[in-house]
């Protein structure tokens, strides 16, 4: 397989979509392509740029992940040793068994607060409950921690935001701080991710792309009351396409992982019967890992090619609505000669 390294015609192809986002394209260290389409806010007309900020969605899981294995390499959390060592879940549904390991990788059987793979709308948890209420780590608890679990710890693989909830909460216990806090000075400070940050959508924040939807009558819809306002350990990072590029080049590099956690963030810690892996956050096919993010009036793709003789490339699609990122990764894929995707 090669990496999608012809763009001819790319441009074309996003305009003639109406693409709104951002698309950037890295083979090794060369920039390949980059384009900002569409608006950052349709309400006043701003386009969008390559410095715009946008929210990740669940791509954000990526930086819970490497804050976990951060206090891991310091000894200050285990992957294997129970979640309620961590947090205080002796009055819920949640198993002793489940540990970190079994939350990163989607593999604790607990049940989400929305579980989208049987086709609930993670939107819908907010029409009887103000989003406002929802903006720390442990205000996610109630909604994650009542209904019973889908199979025992490690039995099974089912997505799990909730998953990464908890994650968050041992986060905070090991660093005594916040997790936006945590993951602002230890993971995006690092990985100079200067531009990166958790921006509540209620405050007047500078560069950063509302997100919208077409309803049915044809007019936008705000995302404001699809989600809580601000980002948790499951989703909700703001960022630029290159701060993204930066958070894996630091990954790469040793910056945030000790060298053992490092192979192993790049590593698929399961692997199943067609051909596909999980590791910790990331997912694996062949040659190729990706972590992607959908929500109202967010969609995104980290992703990276791999190369028979070659580096590879690596792709950041980042869009301010629910549907823009998949066409944009298909034509991506397809140029790369993928036949199999996520």
């Amino acid at each position: 397989m090669a990496g999608p390294t012809k763009t001819d015609g790319l441009d074309a192809f996003l305009r003639n979509g109406c693409y709104t986002g951002v698309v950037l394209l890295r083979r090794g260290g060369d920039e390949i392509f980059a384009g900002a389409y569409g608006l950052a806010s349709p309400r006043w007309g701003i386009p969008n740029t390559m410095d715009t900020r946008f929210d990740t969605a669940s791509i954000t899981k990526l930086f819970t992940a490497v804050a976990v294995l951060q206090l891991v390499g310091r000894n200050e959390l285990d992957l294997d040793i129970s979640i309620h060592s961590y947090v205080d879940l002796a009055a819920t549904v949640i198993s002793p068994e489940v540990t970190l390991r079994h939350l990163l990788t989607h593999t604790s059987g607990i049940a989400d607060d929305a579980d989208e793979e049987a086709g609930e709308d993670y939107a819908e948890l907010w029409i009887d409950k103000p989003t406002y209420s929802v903006t720390e780590t442990r205000d996610f608890l109630p909604q994650c921690t009542s209904n019973p679990p889908n199979f025992p710890p490690g039995e099974g693989r089912r997505y799990c935001n909730c998953g990464y909830i908890l994650a968050g909460l041992a986060i905070e216990h090991a660093a005594g701080a916040s997790f936006r806090e945590y993951v602002i000075e230890h993971v995006f400070g690092p990985a100079n991710m200067a531009r990166s940050g958790f921006f509540d959508k209620r405050d007047p924040e500078p560069d950063v792309a509302e997100g919208f939807d077409p309803r049915p009558d044809g007019r936008l819809e705000s995302n404001m009351f699809k989600y809580p306002p601000i980002g948790s350990p499951d989703g909700g990072a703001h960022v630029t396409a290159a701060d993204l590029m930066a958070f894996i080049d630091a990954l790469r590099g040793g910056v945030l992982l000790t060298p053992e956690l490092t192979e192993a963030f790049f590593t698929p810690q399961l692997s199943f019967d067609d051909g596909a892996g999980q590791g910790f956050g990331l997912e694996f096919r062949e040659d190729m890992w990706w972590k992607e993010g959908v929500n109202a009036g967010v969609s995104g793709v980290l992703r990276h090619w791999g190369e028979t003789n070659g580096p590879g490339v690596d792709g950041v699609v980042l869009s301010n609505t629910e549907a823009g990122a998949w066409p944009v990764i298909e034509e991506l894929d397809r140029r790369a000669g993928v036949t199999r995707t996520s």
